[in-house]
């Protein structure tokens, strides 16, 4: 079983990127487990067609304990088979969102979760920020893997850079790898370039570009993936491309994350900053 955890900045797509992977690995016929570990707990909702699933903190809340909840109330099965569970998180402003994490895993596991037929667990991990609760995945050596979807903007690259810095630190004493980047393109100035160029400052690949087509917001306005909503489209098979690389990917690393100075000077040297 092979246990991914898929950061990214907020709004990057990250979501919308994992789900369309899982379904796609699913659809080679791959027993998938998607597990959100974002208090938005929308990692699930285009392959089980609803607005948002029920988190374990959400009923944990409700029954007064964690212990109280039964697996297939958290665990539900979506589309292609797809086991999809949500995190969840605190009450807005009280509590660390990244104890949701924590405790949804915790849960699964030791609740039988991840049966002997699973063969990839995926991690959505909210990454804007590598705390110590959003890192549970990395720096328990839950997930071995790590991908980090970006994109040509500014922002997107520093917190890819953010997120290499947490991986490198777990990585050193333990097993944790950074499998890649994936660029969601945004369609900017010399975007692929810039995300192959960043890819290898930082010791790694870019595993997959992902051309940004609206057919993507037409399938999840109706909570589908694409290869679900209309799968014979070019971008399902882009989808079906990076599960494909995910699967076969033998390069594993240690990332070298850049410093801020170095990261700027990127950016200039593709003409995103100004000198």
């Amino acid at each position: 079983m092979r246990q991914i955890a898929i950061y990214g900045k907020g709004g990057i797509g990250k979501s919308t990127t994992t789900q369309n992977t899982v379904v796609a690995l699913a659809e080679m016929g791959r027993k998938v487990t998607i597990v959100g570990c974002d208090p938005k707990a929308d990692a699930t909702r285009l392959i089980l067609h609803s607005k948002a699933q029920t988190t374990v903190m959400d009923l944990a809340r409700e029954r007064g304990t964690v212990e109280d909840l039964e697996l297939d109330e958290v665990l539900v099965e979506g589309y292609l088979g797809v086991k999809c569970a949500e995190s969840g998180g605190p009450e807005p402003g009280v509590g660390c969102a990244g104890r949701g994490v924590i405790t949804a895993i915790n849960f699964l596991e030791e609740n039988g979760a991840y049966s002997e037929n699973t063969d990839y667990v995926f991690y959505d991990v909210l990454g804007d920020v590598v705390c110590g609760g959003f890192a549970m995945p990395i720096r328990e050596n839950k997930a071995k893997e790590i991908y980090i979807v970006t994109s040509g903007e500014m922002m997107a690259m520093y917190a890819a850079n953010n997120i290499s810095r947490g991986i490198l630190k777990y990585a050193q004493t333990g097993s944790v790898r950074l499998g890649g980047l994936i660029c969601n393109s945004r369609k900017t100035d010399k975007e692929l370039e810039l995300i192959e160029a960043l890819a290898k400052k930082i010791n790694t690949q870019m595993i997959h570009f992902i051309p940004r087509d609206n057919e993507v917001q037409r399938a999840e306005v109706r909570k589908m993936t694409v290869i679900e909503y209309n799968s014979t489209h070019a971008q399902a098979d882009e989808y079906r491309a990076l599960a494909k690389k995910i699967e076969n990917n033998t390069m594993m690393t240690i990332p070298t994350p850049l410093s801020m100075d170095e990261l700027e000077a990127l950016m200039m040297e593709f003409g995103i900053l100004d000198m």
